[in-house]
């Protein structure tokens, strides 16, 4: 144990010594499931043709993640891929994708609002959100429905933040391993309306990192205020980042993550990571909107920068990038005949810039030169509109469709000489756009009052993003790129009662145009792709208090194409993709008192091959976690949580590029002690 917590618990030991009162009881049933995501208003499960994954507040709380990739083992076929520090890379029924563009692959949300431009996203950009203090973190699958559109290929992420309402303070305070700390201040203040007043809350948190010069910092934060006026609901949100990282390199050879003397080692300790991030939005909903009818206007202002060593990359070029956007959306709900509409306009409009620059001297063949290797900027306008629909065909089954029609245009404009500058091509200043269409329709079938039957045929699709465009490497004079699409067929089961909640789903998904970067960096366009699979959610519980969880998934991601890349792999159809397990997985088994809560944690991640050769692997790893939690009074709580129990010597990824094994190693055992009030 470290020195913070032993103290922590030195503090709090008398307490403990002279007993707790009772506590009123956890609630042993199972709320009925209401969803947000999926249809941009509240909707039960159950009445839902298609998957949905949720990760409520109480569990946000139990886990007081320290980094994303925790929430991400809640939700079946989802893999936040840790990095170093607060870096990570996303599966969402797909492999671990890399690259200027793999992030424009899954939809960011916050409240329902991308927190990017459609083109100018970035792998890491989930640290971004105050997901600590979410009320809940909603996850759909695979392509979504009509409501959301470019980026939403392989999955739709959506963080929901905290509402007004009744008064209330709560203070938490951390600490673990390596100098871990970490404060948390949530406030709430009702106004004279029901719903109305505002919510804000405040993050810092500091890690020293288990590895050579690898800590960071980082504040979040989050202020929403609602207000009734006589013309109707106005509602104001704020929230943003700031991220000051040293950031571990990859460790290098063959089972290097599992050597005492190489692990903690950092063979790049100069290389960091700064970022910062804000968010403002508005959404007015008119007074005469009813249950039934209404418009909901939304709009937002975003930027972004982030300054880092690309410490991946031979000649360790430094990259600088931004963002200022903008947009407006305008949502209608209205029936027509039986049939529920939600129709909408999304506009946007972005500025987005990059500069990367090479310290070092020319390396690597072909030459990365020494010097500024881009310096661009780029407008982008985006304009869809689109609807999406319910209509009860019986009872007891409902037909849904929708369809979303989306435009968008980048004007780029770049401030070096055009051409060939080593590895590197610049395009002269151009413009390109692209237009897509997307239909989606899905049958949901009602047997019995706890359970429903789902079929969904859908298309998702994104614009190829500005740095594959205008980011280009020599033999590439002009990126001709077409937007990437995806077809999904999807089965799924859904049952719900007060002790029983389950939702399986298999997939069938193809991927086209699919724009990738294989292990040497080395680009590849016009792929193609197979994704196979089977997901499994459960959530038990028991009168006495008991309860499991399971998140389980099985999938096969292939390669639907064959291609050999000059300078890089060989990719064969058939071969599986590089860095996608087979398997993924998460069990849980807990008891919940009157006033305690203790719960045992299994996290699996199966091998994995790293080339399109499949010539190399990871053997995948196996992860027990442990945590309680003890209401010492009615307003004081401690929580105790060990993760890597059997301090298992494992890799958060594998990788092999550039002619070697390379790993970011998984951290060892850490024991976390947190101390938390609320009124």
């Amino acid at each position: 144990m470290q020195p913070p917590a032993r103290r922590a618990l030195l503090l709090l030991g008398p307490a403990l010594l002279a007993g707790s009162p009772a506590i009123p009881a956890a609630p042993r049933n199972l709320p009925d499931e209401i969803i947000v995501t999926a249809t941009r208003y509240p909707t039960p499960a159950l009445e839902f043709a298609g998957n949905t994954a949720r990760v409520d507040a109480d569990r946000i709380d139990l886990l007081n993640a320290s980094h994303i990739y925790e929430l991400g083992t809640q939700v079946p076929g989802v893999w936040f891929s840790r990095g170093s520090g607060q870096e990570h890379l996303t599966a969402i029924r797909s492999p671990v994708l890399t690259g200027p563009g793999s992030c424009g692959s899954f939809l960011i949300l916050e409240d329902g609002i991308a927190i990017r431009p459609a083109g100018f996203c970035n792998v890491n950009e989930l640290f971004e959100l105050p997901s600590e203090q979410a009320t809940a973190l909603e996850v759909i699958r695979g392509p979504g429905t009509a409501l959301y559109g470019s980026n939403a290929v392989h999955g739709t992420v959506n963080v929901l933040l905290p509402e007004p309402g009744a008064a209330g303070i709560a203070v938490s305070g951390e600490s673990g391993p390596n100098h871990f700390i970490r404060g948390k201040l949530l406030v709430s203040a009702p106004g004279e309306d029901a719903g109305t007043g505002f919510v804000g809350g405040l993050l810092f948190d500091h890690d020293g990192g288990f590895r050579a010069e690898s800590g960071y910092r980082q504040a979040k934060g989050f202020l929403k205020h609602a207000t009734d006026l006589e013309a109707g609901r106005l509602e104001l949100g704020f929230s943003g980042n700031v991220l000051d990282q040293e950031t571990a390199g990859f460790i290098l050879g063959k089972d290097s993550y599992k050597d005492e003397a190489i692990r903690l080692t950092n063979p790049n300790p100069e290389s960091y990571r700064d970022a910062n991030a804000q968010r403002l939005s508005a959404r007015w909903q008119p007074a005469a909107n009813t249950a039934d009818k209404g418009w909901d206007v939304i709009g937002f202002l975003r930027r972004s920068e982030m300054d880092f060593l690309q410490h991946f990359l031979l000649g360790q070029p430094t990259e600088k990038n931004g963002q200022a956007s903008g947009g407006v959306t305008l949502l209608h709900y209205f029936n027509a005949g039986n049939a529920r509409v939600t129709a909408g306009f999304d506009v946007e409009v972005a500025n987005g810039w990059l500069e990367e620059n090479q310290a070092n001297p020319d390396v690597g063949t072909p030459v990365r030169p020494q010097g500024m290797h881009y310096d661009y900027d780029a407008w982008q306008w985006l304009a869809s509109p689109y609807a999406q629909a319910e209509y009860p065909l019986t009872d007891r089954l409902t037909l849904t469709g929708g369809l979303r029609l989306e435009w968008l245009r980048y004007d780029y404009d770049n401030h070096l000489p055009a051409g060939t500058f080593g590895l590197f091509t610049r395009p002269a200043d151009r413009s390109d756009s692209f237009t897509n269409l997307a239909p989606n329709i899905g049958l949901n079938y009602r047997p019995g009052e706890h359970t429903a039957v789902y079929a969904t045929l859908t298309r998702g699709f994104r614009a190829p993003q500005a740095a594959e465009l205008y980011r280009l490497q020599a033999g590439q004079d002009v990126a001709d790129l077409d937007a990437e699409s995806i077809d999904s067929l999807e089965l799924g089961w859904r049952w719900q009662s007060p002790h029983l909640q389950v939702e399986a789903a298999g997939f069938a998904m193809r991927k086209k145009d699919y724009i990738l970067q294989d292990s040497n960096r080395y680009n590849v366009s016009s792929g193609e792709s197979e994704h196979l699979g089977v997901e499994l959610g459960v959530d038990l519980t028991s009168d006495p208090g008991f309860y499991a969880s399971l998140a389980a998934t099985w999938a096969k991601q292939t390669y639907a194409f064959s291609q050999v890349i000059t300078g890089g792999e060989t990719i064969t159809d058939g071969n599986d993709i590089d860095t996608a397990p087979r398997t993924l997985g998460s069990l849980r088994l807990g008891w919940t008192g009157d006033f305690l809560l203790a719960e045992a944690e299994w996290v699996h991640q199966g091998e994995y091959y790293l080339t399109a050769q499949e010539a190399q692997e990871y053997p995948g790893h196996d992860l027990l976690n442990l945590r309680a939690s003890w209401a010492v009074t009615p307003n004081w709580t401690t929580t105790v949580r060990m993760n890597n129990v059997t301090d298992e010597r494992y890799a958060d990824r594998a990788d092999f590029a550039f002619g070697d094994y390379r790993y970011f190693p998984g951290r060892d055992r850490e024991l976390f002690f947190e101390i938390a009030w609320q009124r």
